[in-house]
């Protein structure tokens, strides 16, 4: 509650009623009186008491802290008037007791809530400083500065509430106990995402920049925000995505942090090769497969392997003897060409394997990693990969499996009219 500053009523009385004889008369002057008085008061601390502030806080080294902190010294200054009109008011005569309990508690309300808005002030700077510390990011306070002005602004709903009836707040705070299931019932998002941001913020699961995906709330982008109750994902197509801070506790979602951190991110995709072409090769396509400068040694030393194999077996017959294919030659061609690759992270895993068969060819799958995240750079990359190997495959007379198209039955069409025009 607020205290009664030590003002000299009487003199406020007697000055009244020694110039006016009419009670309505000597009330209406008192309440001018009073008027005069707070806004003397209020422009006594404005324009002088709070300009000598201002001023003292544009020598402070950040000028953004002063400007907050001015703020906040100008919120404050509202309660000077506020204190004149509590402590005045009785002054006034001829008011009814319960007029000038009701203002003077009006009044203890309004200073208590223009407090509560200054702490909540002084919560948001000290978030805005804590940004600025280099692992802010990491560690995101947000959510906990949220619950700290929850928390003022509900201490303060209690003491206005405590004034205005002029009862004390414990007495108030006694009947909460009854209300305590309501109260859980309301605040149970508030409850499940307090709790959510404490095991987010302890267990590093996300931070602001990340990028996170979450399919099945069409989320896919960077981590712009994380509140007490949301956190907001800036997709890719610059539409804003808010999720529910406990939703990432209690459902899957991918964070891409480790690929970031990583500094490479990965390739992982397949050549359909049409199984009909793969074959071995004859003496005439090792020897025209030689010119690649990627393959020489490879073909070198597989050829002279392969034939002391065959000479240790009595493999005479090529049908029973070991013998290169296409595939194979193109697999090791793949895997020389990524090594050679200035682009490509050599520190990391590289793969080039087949996968099971299936009826939509034989998957040839590249496994590896672009050496660079950023999502243009990376696309670049892969894109440059599968141009040069899609380009090169018939060299190793090998083709691409596909569905027919428009072009191949209208292609089939033409070659069966010119079949049954020559017979």
């Amino acid at each position: 509650m607020i205290t009664h500053l030590p003002i000299a009523n009487d003199s406020l009385d007697t000055l009244v009623q020694g110039y006016v004889r009419e009670p309505w008369m000597q009330s209406g002057l008192a309440l001018l009186l009073l008027g005069l008085f707070s806004w003397i008061a209020n422009w006594i601390t404005k324009r002088i008491v709070l300009r000598v502030l201002l001023r003292l806080l544009r020598h402070l080294p950040f000028h953004i802290e002063a400007q907050h902190i001015g703020a906040i010294v100008a919120r404050l200054s509202n309660i000077v008037p506020a204190l004149v009109i509590q402590q005045g008011i009785a002054a006034v005569p001829h008011l009814p007791a319960g007029l000038v309990s009701f203002v003077q508690s009006l009044c203890a309300a309004f200073i208590i809530l223009t407090m509560a808005i200054a702490v909540s002030g002084l919560l948001a700077l000290f978030n805005d400083l804590y940004q600025r510390r280099p692992h802010a990011a990491n560690r995101p306070i947000k959510g906990y500065v949220q619950v700290a002005k929850l928390m003022v602004y509900a201490t303060a709903t209690i003491l206005m509430i405590a004034a205005l009836m002029d009862q004390s707040p414990l007495l108030l705070l006694s009947g909460l106990g009854a209300m305590a299931a309501v109260l859980m019932l309301v605040f149970k998002d508030t409850i499940l995402s307090l709790v959510a941001s404490v095991q987010i913020g302890s267990n590093d699961m996300v931070r602001v920049g990340d990028w996170i995906e979450m399919p099945q709330l069409d989320a896919n982008g960077d981590v712009i925000d994380i509140a007490l109750h949301t956190v907001k994902i800036q997709n890719f197509d610059k539409t804003i995505t808010t999720i529910p801070t406990h939703r990432l506790i209690s459902e899957s979602f991918r964070n891409w942090r480790g690929m970031s951190e990583s500094g490479g991110r990965r390739i992982m995709r397949s050549l359909m090769i049409d199984q009909s072409s793969v074959r071995f090769l004859e003496q005439q396509d090792v020897e025209n497969l030689t010119r690649f400068s990627l393959l020489k040694e490879y073909l070198q030393a597989k050829q002279q392997d392969i034939g002391r194999w065959n000479q240790q077996h009595g493999a005479s017959n090529p049908v029973n003897g070991r013998r290169l294919t296409n595939i194979g030659t193109f697999r090791a061609y793949v895997h020389a060409y990524l090594k050679a690759r200035g682009d490509i992270a050599q520190d990391k895993t590289l793969l080039v394997r087949q996968l099971e068969p299936s009826e939509y060819g034989l998957p040839l799958q590249i496994y590896a990693f672009a050496d660079s995240t950023v999502w243009d750079e990376y696309e670049g990359v892969q894109g440059d990969i599968f141009d040069h190997l899609i380009a090169i495959l018939p060299q190793f007379g090998l083709r691409l499996f596909q569905r027919p198209t428009g072009a191949d039955v209208a292609e089939l069409a033409m070659a069966e009219g010119g079949r049954r025009a020559r017979a």
